[in-house]
């Protein structure tokens, strides 16, 4: 079975190795990757992993900042896309936690018996206090998330998704795949969440806008998780703030995003797991001529980077407002509010 992952990058570094040794762990073969604007050894780094056959790694197409959306038009053309068995598109920052068979994501496709697409539910997991960036993998440090049913105040949670060769595909959107709307109901392809169930109808057909990439997450993960780690630490959470913002000076910080991801009311190590065969697979990636020194050099530039940032007034004010954010988002917060909770009672 041919698995091709498709992501975009900028400045993931120190987080690249993890991530496709992790994927190479669960199943994936093959890797395309459309960088831009790496100052971080990011793009040096895969282009000696495609040296050694294990990434395909091409600049960003993109000729506005829609990124993404125009990398995976431009993906579906792709030698590596066309061959491809399913296509499996994810961030960085993105793993697939699989409970069933040998944890693989053929064993994934198996118990959802064999569909043509899977929307797998997320599960953001939380800072936690992790305040300090350490060359460590990420799913063994970040083990605390939100109640998996309900995320802020709502119970239906966004997806990403697994799409086979034969999907009639319209086109790949970031969470998942779009078909034309008038394609016959007998040609409908089959298509499940991460249960085997079907996914909801109006998800499929698009009938609310504000779904159209989620849905209710009740039972939603019993075969597979997709755990997301969008903080990481405080540290790389400052380093990504930046990358998204080139000017932070004399502007107000919105803590909004970091609150909403920082529910650490549930405890879950299942991701564990992986760690042996993860540790394993990454000490071959590293064994590799010049992969070593060039994710020790992304390491470096990932610090630095910090270093720079807290040298700004501005930063280091986002810094103790991140420190001392509420443990609730706006939404919970205010319905805290309402019923009488003070902040320092307990979920």
């Amino acid at each position: 079975m041919r698995i091709t992952a498709v992501t975009c990058v900028k400045n993931e570094g120190p987080f690249l190795l993890e991530w496709i040794a992790f994927h190479r762990v669960i199943g994936v073969s093959d890797f395309l990757f459309y960088s831009n604007d790496c100052t971080d050894a990011t793009d040096r780094l895969l282009d000696r992993l495609e040296d050694h056959g294990i990434v395909a790694h091409l600049p960003n197409p993109a000729t506005n900042r829609n990124y993404q959306m125009q990398a995976l038009k431009k993906a579906r053309r792709h030698p590596l896309i066309r061959k491809a068995d399913w296509v499996w598109v994810a961030d960085v920052d993105e793993f697939l936690n699989i409970h069933v068979g040998d944890h693989t994501i053929p064993a994934l496709i198996h118990a959802c018996g064999n569909p043509q697409a899977i929307s797998v539910t997320f599960q953001f997991f939380a800072n936690d206090g992790v305040e300090t960036y350490e060359d460590q993998p990420v799913i063994t440090q970040f083990l605390r998330s939100h109640n998996p049913d309900i995320w802020c105040a709502d119970t239906a949670i966004e997806v990403k998704s697994l799409v086979r060769g034969d999907f009639p595909l319209d086109y790949y959107g970031a969470h998942r795949p779009f078909h034309d709307e008038d394609v016959p109901k007998e040609e409908r392809p089959r298509w499940t969440d991460g249960a085997g169930r079907p996914v909801p109808g109006p998800f499929r057909r698009r009938a609310n806008k504000r779904r159209i990439r989620a849905f209710p997450a009740h039972g939603a993960r019993r075969f597979a998780t997709l755990n997301h780690y969008a903080l990481r630490s405080l540290d790389s959470y400052l380093v990504k703030n930046d990358r998204g913002d080139v000017n932070r000076e004399h502007r107000a910080f919105d803590d909004s995003y970091w609150r909403e991801r920082n529910d650490g009311a549930f405890f879950d190590d299942s991701i564990l797991r992986y760690q042996d065969a993860l540790t394993e697979e990454m000490d071959r990636l590293k064994a590799l001529p010049g992969i070593a020194d060039l994710h020790d050099e992304a390491v470096t530039l990932h610090r630095a980077k910090r270093d720079e940032l807290l040298a700004q007034d501005s930063y280091r004010a986002m810094q103790d407002q991140l420190r001392n954010a509420s443990r609730f988002c706006a939404a919970e917060a205010a319905i805290r509010a309402e019923i009488g909770l003070d902040e320092e009672a307990k979920p």
